[in-house]
């Protein structure tokens, strides 16, 4: 594994454990006081209603990277038969567990690896295979290094669908793959090797589906059959996000039909006070990345600036809602809690993530939003079906 750690002086170092001890022991004297500091927020949104739930299709599908569980809820509420989750993450596979127990998870080394993958129980019975492979080789937010980066797993995810030969396959991942630095990577070792699909690619934005978070991510999907890859039409955006775009209402508008619902704000979905402005949500980082152990959301000083616009601390998040009421910031910005994170990433709150604040948070932050998926995985099926 290279050595990632962020590279502090001595002064530096002592200065950040000064800060975390007194942050530490601020917490805990707030949190056995048990005074609330605000009143506990009950959230507006309900991501539920975004991915009605759908009678089954009758078709098979199997989960790579499964992560938190994003693309495995949106298939199941889109009405498709679970087959199967794969995760290297331990406590992964504790939440898929814990939210369905009736799933077959295989999570951990080298259960969950999917370099371990073995074929036969699934030759035959699979219709789509679908994943996010690892995303930080091609993230803005890391290094992109792309195929020489360790954590890169396209490999896998291409061996396993064409020695599965599903119908389908979907693959989701972050918008840095389109950088023409990896054009040459995406043609040599994702299209080339998957030539026996037929493969549409595309970019979606969360908040085009009701989840009110800054968040878009490219999406391969290919058909064995060209009938399907003909029929098949990328999903539509449900809800109007026009609203929140500085200075791009002209060139967006075409992407909205008129009449669509307009997709809440951070603090509307929240049911935080209404204080005259609003906005979506900045992109959830991964806490499986960066400083070990925290419990910030923030990827960058313009998210910081975005979350201050509107009243929220995004440094640090309570472990509940009661929690993050009682702790106070220093600013008397508005606390998160990991339940407010889920709703903002489109999870519903029935959705239990397991573990630690800063691994819910990293599964968070990973995941596909599931109302994201559930669309995906509609159109795919009505291509499937239709053909």
């Amino acid at each position: 594994m290279k050595n990632r750690d962020y590279k502090l002086t001595d002064e530096q170092r002592a200065r950040y454990k000064e800060t975390t001890l007194a942050s530490a022991k601020s917490k805990k004297e707030a949190i056995e006081s048990g005074i609330l500091t605000r009143k506990v927020n009950i959230p507006l949104l309900n991501p539920e209603d975004l991915m009605p739930l759908q009678k089954s299709n009758g078709l098979r599908s199997l989960s790579l990277f499964s992560g938190g569980g994003g693309l495995d809820l949106g298939f199941e509420r889109a009405g498709f038969e679970h087959s199967a989750s794969f995760d290297i993450l331990p406590i992964c596979g504790d939440t898929l567990k814990f939210n369905r127990p009736e799933w077959k998870v295989f999570a951990g080394e080298p259960a969950g690896d999917v370099k371990n993958f073995s074929f036969a129980p699934y030759r035959k019975k699979i219709d789509v295979v679908h994943g996010g492979p690892p995303c930080q080789p091609f993230s803005i937010a890391g290094q992109q290094e792309g195929i020489n980066d360790e954590r890169n797993m396209w490999g896998p995810f291409v061996e396993i669908v064409n020695g599965l030969k599903p119908k389908s396959f979907i693959a989701e991942n972050v918008k840095g793959i389109l950088n023409p630095k990896f054009k040459s990577y995406v043609s040599e070792f994702i299209l080339e090797p998957l030539n026996n699909y037929h493969i549409h690619s595309f970019v979606l934005n969360c908040a085009g589906f009701g989840v009110p978070q800054k968040r878009e991510r490219v999406f391969f999907v290919g058909f064995r059959s060209e009938i399907s890859y003909k029929k098949y039409c990328k999903p539509a955006y449900t809800h109007d996000f026009n609203h929140f775009i500085k200075n791009g209402k002209s060139h967006q508008q075409n992407l909205f039909d008129e009449g669509l619902p307009k997709c809440m704000g951070i603090r509307e979905a929240l049911g935080l006070p209404d204080i005259g402005i609003d906005t979506l949500c900045p992109t959830i980082r991964c806490a499986f990345t960066g400083k070990r152990h925290t419990t910030s959301i923030l990827n960058s000083t313009a998210s910081a600036n975005n979350f201050a616009e509107v009243g929220i601390w995004g440094s640090g998040v309570g472990s509940d809602r009661k929690k993050a009421a009682i702790f106070p910031t220093k600013n008397g910005h508005f606390r998160l809690s990991v339940q407010d994170c889920a709703i903002l990433q489109g999870f519903p709150e029935s959705w239990k993530f397991q573990g630690a604040v800063y691994k819910v948070l990293g599964q968070i932050g990973n995941s596909v939003v599931p109302p994201v998926g559930y669309h995906v995985a509609d159109s795919v099926s009505k291509a499937l079906i239709t053909s």
